[in-house]
């Protein structure tokens, strides 16, 4: 029996790397999948084409979901067939490392907004789509750097500190109205993202993992898969660290 039959399920940054991995583990248990994404019309088109044949079903929305006007026109799309979605997995973000001291404005600024306003956006939004049906589940990716830090990375480290912050405050929001919210934050896992990494830099990291090892976009979309199922209907207002033992 497929747990996600038919539910109506959003992810953003849902054409790449962990994004697409939850996208096509939704789509595998039969969920109706909305994948945003910003510019990569290859990568949607092949997340497309490598959905057919399962279960559930995907379609890809392009939308710039730092704004609202991109967050609404999404949401409206995944809800236009029954006036609600079910789960919401805030996965858009963006990268942008450098020491502080040499770090510029627009670094900060970026990162910020890449990371923080999907965030505020898409939960607004999406939680107006969860409200009548007095139930729904939203999942936040943060990361690892929000618990450890990461020389270079404090405009990152900040804005998936303030991510693990706003889940546990949304949590107490609305949970009085049936909707749960909770975020992971995956360690190193092989992604493009990792890919540009110098393998110096990789292999240090992989020493620092308990299991030696990377890890892969489908284990962390399988941690997500569970706080969006039954099987987690208790969890709310926490972080699930997927790590191999790091931090």
């Amino acid at each position: 029996m497929m747990e996600f039959k038919d539910k109506i399920v959003v992810v953003t940054g849902g054409t790449r790397g962990i994004g697409r991995a939850i996208s096509l583990h939704f789509a595998g248990e039969g969920a109706k999948v909305t994948a945003a994404y910003l510019q990569d019309d290859a990568a949607a088109e092949a997340l497309v084409q490598d959905s057919a044949g399962l279960a559930g079903v995907i379609r890809v929305v392009k939308a710039d979901v730092s704004t609202a006007e991109g967050a609404v026109a999404l949401m409206e799309t995944a809800a236009k067939e029954t006036g609600y979605i079910d789960i919401l997995v805030n996965n858009a973000g963006i990268i942008r490392d450098s020491f502080l001291p040499m770090m510029s404005e627009r670094d900060w600024d970026d990162v910020l907004k890449g990371n923080l306003y999907p965030l505020f956006h898409c939960c607004k939004w999406g939680v107006r789509k969860m409200i009548g049906k007095r139930s729904g589940v939203i999942v936040n990716m943060t990361s690892i750097s929000a618990f450890t830090g990461n020389p270079g990375q404090t405009n990152y480290a900040a804005s998936k500190g303030a991510a693990v912050s706003f889940t546990r405050t949304l949590a107490r929001e609305v949970g009085p109205m049936g909707i749960r919210v909770n975020s992971v934050a995956p360690g190193l896992v092989d992604t493009a993202m990792v890919s540009s990494l110098k393998q110096e830099v990789v292999d240090t990291i992989i020493k620092s993992a308990s299991l030696r090892r990377i890890g892969r976009p489908e284990e962390v979309a399988e941690a997500v898969a569970f706080l969006a199922s039954e099987k987690s209907s208790y969890i709310t207002g926490q972080c699930l660290v997927i790590d191999g033992g790091i931090v």
